[in-house]
């Protein structure tokens, strides 16, 4: 880790020679803090969603209201994470002038405001919902990997009782 004004931060993960406000596909993972079951539970494969979870699903779809160079596309609710593929039809938003800044136009910027719309909406609920700091993403490259990570999406709950991110599997795990 890094200082900043004398603080411990984190580096970054993004691939340093990548423009992020480029055309292209990106897959995201997103989770709640501490890997909290806010958006609901999984009943037989079935994803059943709390009020959070119904407001996670809207604010994907909403994405190209606040960010029209951006088409949210597959998408997965999971109780403490969400799966996603946002794909970015116009190179270079990043620069456009935009009112926001230079930050304004990319990938951090699109996530930035989904999980902003998210917690706005678990606020107004009077649920104390918070969002990890940070997310992870993934530049699809070709057609294959991007129709491996459909599949992946697509079948994410059936396989919830094995998730990385399934509590009760960590606290039942063999040591």
């Amino acid at each position: 880790m890094a200082l900043y004004r004398e603080k411990y931060r984190v580096e970054t993960t993004r691939l340093a020679s990548w423009d992020y406000s480029s055309r292209g596909y990106y897959f995201v993972t997103i989770c709640t803090k501490a890997h909290e079951n806010s958006f609901g539970e999984i009943v037989a494969g079935e994803m059943v969603r709390t009020n959070i979870g119904q407001a996670a699903c809207e604010c994907w779809q909403a994405i190209p209201r606040h960010f029209p160079f951006a088409r949210p596309e597959d998408f997965v609710l999971m109780p403490n994470h969400v799966h996603g593929i946002v794909a970015i039809e116009q190179d270079g938003q990043a620069g456009g002038g935009n009112a926001f800044g230079p930050q304004s136009g990319n990938l951090a910027a699109i996530i930035r405001g989904y999980k902003i719309g998210v917690k706005k909406c678990a606020t107004a609920q009077g649920v104390g919902f918070h969002w990890q700091p940070r997310f992870y993403e993934h530049i699809i490259r070709d057609q294959r990997s991007l129709e491996k990570i459909r599949h992946y999406i697509a079948t994410n709950p059936q396989r919830w009782e094995f998730d990385e991110y399934n509590q009760a599997r960590q606290r039942h795990r063999p040591r």
